[in-house]
């Protein structure tokens, strides 16, 4: 879904705004994520998944099973 900055900011636990600003500028550099910028005062900054980002989701869907899955090992 669509979230703003500090939505996201709040779902990664132990993210500090500046990696957090660095990984979505790479993600937007790379076409995973779009960023869209709305001309108010104060600013407001939505972040999205692009088509070619969606296609990574079941890859990490797969990746986050395996992990609980060996979780105790």
């Amino acid at each position: 879904k669509t979230m703003r900055f500090s939505e996201l900011s709040r779902q990664i636990d132990g993210i500090t705004q500046k990696m957090l600003t660095q990984q979505l500028r790479d993600l937007e550099t790379d076409g995973i994520v779009s960023r869209k910028v709305y001309p108010e005062i104060p600013p407001k900054v939505e972040y999205s998944l692009t088509a070619h980002g969606k296609t990574l989701v079941p890859l990490l869907l797969d990746m986050e099973k395996w992990g609980k899955d060996h979780r105790n090992q």
